[in-house]
């Protein structure tokens, strides 16, 4: 019995340690990280995009996976899908336009291999 409680025990510490060494510092950059890692998992499992993990009054939360130099492609491909047309990037920013109006995609990058990027209200109206 004890040896099987020292496994669990070694096991959980394995994994936590895992996370920890995966994420280091960017762990709590963005408050809880339990809703963006459990995204991440997500993210992996299902190989899907993009996975969102927050929603406010001003914005939807998404994250997605750092792929280097094409890592803003799966935002101007989830735009795109909502009419947006890509106009120029302004530092982290997207700006984007449709019918006169214009908005900006704000993003940054969560750890090296994944980024966050916010979504304003008025692409879902």
């Amino acid at each position: 019995m004890k040896r099987i409680l020292l496994s669990v025990v070694f096991i959980v510490l394995v994994v936590f340690g895992l996370i920890i060494f995966r994420f280091g510092s960017a762990l709590f950059q963005e408050g809880n990280p339990v809703p963006i890692l459990t995204s991440i998992l997500k993210l992996d499992l299902t190989m899907s995009d993009y996975e969102q993990f927050s929603e406010t009054n001003q914005n939807t939360r998404y994250v997605s996976v750092n792929t280097g130099s094409s890592r803003f492609d799966v935002i101007k491909n989830f735009m795109d899908e909502k009419g947006w047309s890509f106009k120029e990037q302004m530092g982290s920013g997207l700006v984007y336009t449709k019918n006169k109006e214009q908005l900006v995609v704000e993003t940054r990058q969560y750890t090296k291999h994944y980024l966050i990027w916010d979504i304003p209200k008025e692409v879902f109206n």
